[in-house]
């Protein structure tokens, strides 16, 4: 399969010293005031200032999207997964995404299909890209799992198979930079699918466990399913942590290894909620 790539020229770098920003962020798609919302993820985006930025529900319309438009704003290079409802929607119809910016230019694009219930290739992408920044090549790789509450067991089929990508994606475990993998995985860190992923049940890639960055650094539940964001008013759901920062492991010791994560994106920017997700950013040390 292929993914779609757009160059942009880079925003200025950090020192090298400074920690790898990572941040991820379901961006809610085209629902609510999605226009209004638009301005506010921007100026989210811009205060924490990224390096990389793993993006969900991104929509695309004409050859315009969500993931491009942000790239253009703020100065960064970006790849997107193709659209996998083309061609089953009614003309006009917006695509849905998964999108990686990177302060740098991005390359090895791959984009890849999640399984369905029966096994078969469904509607969910993973996205996997390297981008090199602070003097190493980050393997890096975004995805979306299913959110029905129900469908755990899929989750854990499709958990598996992010971790079969993240095993072609990596290099040499103890040599070379981790995989980044980040995601709004609908799952909260106890469930199975999670467990999974974390090696708190049996790996489905003998030798390849994440490590969850807010389970190192993060301080509180790190919510980003939250009750009080209004656009919940009504939802089923209770208050969950549904996204994440994974680093591959093993991993080169201390590189990759996570320093700092925060929430943003949690309350209104100049009277906008940005999005239903709170997006989570993570330093990694390099």
């Amino acid at each position: 399969m292929t993914a779609a790539a757009t160059d942009r020229s880079a925003a200025d770098a950090p020192a090298a010293a400074d920690p790898l920003r990572v941040m991820t962020w379901n961006l809610w798609w085209r629902f609510g005031p999605w226009e209004e919302r638009a301005s506010a993820i921007a100026t989210v985006i811009a205060a924490e200032s990224p390096d990389v930025v793993c993006l969900q529900e991104v929509w695309s319309l004409h050859g315009d999207s969500s993931a491009a438009r942000l790239a253009d704003t703020l100065g960064y290079h970006h790849v997107m997964t193709d659209d996998p409802f083309v061609g089953r929607r009614g003309e006009g119809g917006a695509g849905f995404h998964n999108a990686i910016l990177s302060r740098a230019p991005l390359d090895d694009v791959g984009c890849h299909a999640l399984p369905r219930s029966d096994g078969t290739p469904g509607h969910r992408r993973v996205l996997a890209a390297r981008t090199t920044l602070r003097g190493h090549t980050w393997p890096v790789v975004c995805t979306h799992l299913e959110y029905r509450f129900d469908q755990s067991a899929l989750r854990q089929a499709q958990a598996a198979t992010v971790l079969r990508i993240v095993d072609e994606a990596r290099g040499v475990p103890d040599r070379d930079p981790p995989a980044v993998v980040c995601g709004d995985f609908n799952a909260p860190p106890d469930s199975d699918e999670i467990r999974l992923l974390t090696g708190r049940a049996a790996a489905p890639v003998p030798g390849l466990v994440l490590s969850d960055a807010w389970e190192h650094v993060g301080e509180g539940a790190g919510l980003t399913w939250r009750g009080d964001n209004p656009y919940q008013a009504g939802s089923a759901w209770p208050n969950r942590r549904l996204d994440y920062v994974f680093v591959s492991w093993p991993r080169p010791k201390p590189l990759g290894n996570p320093v700092g994560a925060h929430l943003a994106g949690v309350g209104p920017v100049d009277g906008v909620v940005p999005s239903d997700h709170a997006a989570v950013v993570v330093d990694l040390h390099v």
